[in-house]
């Protein structure tokens, strides 16, 4: 009815030449907008008319239309993307030509009219054009939504060097996030078209693999060394209700980790993100041996799977082998855009969490300035080592437990040379061994007959199958996460920590012999008090029984050494409530602080990381508990890194304070860090670059 009347009113202002009278035409249109901005309270500002003439690409054999990016959206690359059709206006159902075909003389003009358009607006712009009796046409240009973060650097880095924009519009035009892209591989879209698509699942590590399913560790493992055997494809994904430390080696070899336990910061999860691999939880599989269900589909071992994991949006699993589309940092722009962002790092900093040499180098590229975290843990489930380790734990007398572990050093010492050497001159924090002794344990029948293998070869007794398997037990606890682990092992066993410090000095001053500045940091983990820290440092002797601290430890290899003394640091790990609130008394002892969130997150709120996520779905749908705490830090774990923060440094005003949780990776954590006085984070060696970003975001906008 409003359209009628309308028409009614423009009727007495219509000739019968309407259409050819463009007097008439732009009063009609003139009054229609003034009533649009009646109605709508509009004012001038708000509103454009635009008169331009109108062509249609077929005037003519020379003429046509056609579309094209200011650049690539996929690669970045200075290129004109796009297609033109000859003598058609109307592309559909029509098959163009590659832009780059055209006519120089039209080619030339487009390319001017990309480079203007691309300054102006300071991104990739989609234009579209009229060719129409030798002329060109701008039709119109418009903003582009499915483009890569690739492509997005490499333009700002081009506009950045030609001067269009500075450092600051260059760094804030990213967000942190959005680096995943780059760092991991993507799916290539057109070869999953044909594969059926499951969508779901809890995001652990971000990225996309492919792989044949295996349901253990020793079956991936057997596959892989059968695959590089055979000449046949190698890429496999892990299987399993949830992981544990036994299963890093194979999290290490695979391509991914699906699992149904669990959520972000279970084992997988943070494994996978310190290696660079896929994981994703789903909590619908259901695991029947070698073999599993998953939305209602079978899967049996062996079978190719291919899972995507966007850092936003939903997971998929596609049934069948995609293809991928790999990252490379070197010719991406990451690099180069790091170089920018690092100059606004200042006063605060990112380490990377690793314990190879090759992920710290990686990690170096990113912007890391040291190891924040070296988890020596991992270093012992190698499979040339982990019977020795067992050896050790079996063992019935310190003088067998140090027989064991004089072997382990050997291979300890290399590690940290080789960790050390990367990071020459920058400092490495060392976690002494933090894992329960339980989980080096076999957990199958093929482990258990591996180390019994391995026991005949050292011609060593061995004891009954039965009598050995009674012993594993004897090792087994209720609660291993709140049990004896870390400095509690080290207090019952004070060998194995003190190997680990001989094995740290002894590559620390053969680096010295080499003139490598090398800046080590011990870390003692799970410390609940000050005696406990006080005992492992600086040792104590009662009722006949000398209990050697780890600084007479480096005393003595030094002397042995004949070696100058190197600065180095003993600090502690801050993952329990108890540690928190009594930082004052530990900060007596402890040259650094490092917060495991992920551990006090667990023990603040009574939380497990690995289990937490079957029923709180249940709490985010009441609104009991905001986001992910594992995620972004609870409010609760805030106030007790502030307080630990505030009573240690009165004690000890010179102490540093890192965080090496999983929660250093996340942007949103960044502030509150800075804020409360820490000195730097610490996160998996792909989460440098965003943590590095987050920072000089955080720096300029303050």
């Amino acid at each position: 009815e409003e359209f009628r009347e309308d028409i009614q009113e423009y009727r007495s202002l219509l000739p019968d030449g309407f259409f050819d009278d463009a007097y008439t035409q732009l009063t009609v249109a003139l009054r229609r907008l003034a009533y649009m901005l009646s109605i709508d309270e509009m004012d001038d500002a708000d509103v454009a008319l635009i008169l331009q003439p109108m062509v249609y690409g077929n005037y003519g054999t020379d003429s046509g239309s056609g579309y094209f990016y200011t650049r690539s959206v996929i690669s970045g690359e200075n290129r004109l993307e796009g297609e033109f059709f000859q003598g058609k206006f109307d592309s559909i159902d029509e098959t163009g030509r590659d832009i780059n075909k055209l006519d120089p003389k039209y080619l030339g003009e487009l390319k001017r009219c990309a480079a203007l358009v691309e300054e102006h607006y300071r991104e990739i712009r989609l234009i579209r054009f009229t060719l129409e009796n030798k002329n060109v046409w701008f039709i119109d240009q418009r903003p582009v939504m499915m483009k890569s973060t690739q492509a997005d650097i490499k333009t700002l880095l081009d506009l950045h060097q030609k001067k269009k924009i500075d450092d600051a519009y260059l760094i804030n035009a990213i967000k942190p996030g959005q680096l995943n892209e780059i760092l991991h591989p993507v799916i290539d879209t057109p070869s999953v078209k044909d594969l059926k698509c499951l969508e779901g699942g809890i995001s652990g590590a971000p990225g996309a693999c492919i792989g044949r399913i295996c349901f253990s560790t020793e079956g991936l493992l057997e596959a892989h060394k059968n695959a590089i055997k055979n000449g046949e494809d190698t890429r496999f994904i892990l299987c399993l209700n949830s992981s544990f430390a036994e299963d890093v080696k194979a999290i290490e070899v695979s391509t991914g980790v699906l699992s149904c336990e669990g959520g972000y910061s279970a084992h997988a999860s943070v494994v996978s993100r310190q290696y660079g691999k896929v994981s994703l939880v789903r909590p619908d599989l259901k695991l029947q041996g070698s073999k599993a269900v998953l939305g209602g589909t079978p899967i049996k071992q062996g079978d190719y799977l291919t899972i995507n994991v966007p850092y936003f949006g939903e997971p998929r699993i596609y049934l069948g082998k995609a293809s991928l589309i790999e990252p490379k940092p070197e010719s991406s722009g990451l690099l180069d855009y790091m170089k920018v962002v690092k100059k606004y790092v200042k006063g605060f900093h990112v380490r990377v969490n690793a314990d190879k040499a090759r992920d710290a180098e990686l990690a170096l590229k990113f912007g890391a300035d040291g190891v924040g975290l070296c988890r020596t843990e991992h270093m012992f489930f190698d499979e040339k080592r982990i019977n020795c380790f067992r050896e050790m734990i079996i063992a019935d007398s310190q003088a067998k437990r140090r027989e064991a572990l004089k072997k382990l050093k050997v291979m300890q010492r290399k590690d940290f040379y080789d960790i050390f050497k990367v990071m020459a001159g920058r400092p490495v924090t060392i976690r002494l061994l933090d894992a329960p002794l339980h989980e080096f344990l076999p957990h199958n029948e093929a482990d258990f007959e591996g180390f019994m293998k391995y026991l005949r070869t050292q011609n060593k007794t061995v004891p009954p199958a039965k009598e050995l398997a009674a012993l594993f037990d004897s090792q087994k606890e209720f609660n291993p996460m709140l049990g004896h682990r870390g400095c509690r092992i080290a207090v019952s066993y004070p060998e194995i920590y003190q190997m680990q410090v001989e094995a740290i000095f002894e590559s620390v001053f053969d680096l010295q012999k080499e003139k490598v500045a090398v800046y080590p940091e011990l870390m003692i983990p799970i410390i609940m008090n000050p005696e406990e820290l006080k005992l492992i440092v600086y040792g104590k002797k009662i009722e006949g029984f000398n209990y050697k601290g780890l600084v007479d430890v480096e005393k003595e290899i030094r002397a042995a050494r004949g070696a100058k003394a190197v600065p180095y640091k003993v600090g502690t790990m801050i993952e329990l409530p108890a540690a928190a609130l009594g930082a004052g008394e530990i900060a007596r002892y402890a040259e650094f602080f490092s917060f495991g969130t992920n551990d006090l997150t667990q023990t603040t709120l009574g939380l497990s990381r690995d289990d937490y996520n079957s029923f709180m779905p249940d709490y985010t749908l009441y609104d009991i508990i905001a986001g992910n705490p594992f995620e972004t830090l609870d409010k609760n774990v805030k106030e007790l890194i502030s307080t630990a923060v505030r009573r240690g440094t009165m004690t000890r005003p010179s102490l540093k304070k890192g965080l090496c949780g999983e929660h250093g990776a996340n942007p949103a954590n960044i502030a509150f860090c800075i804020e409360n006085g820490l000195d730097y984070v610490s996160c998996s060696t792909y989460s440098v670059p965003i943590a590095n970003l987050a920072i000089a975001q955080y720096n300029l906008k303050s």
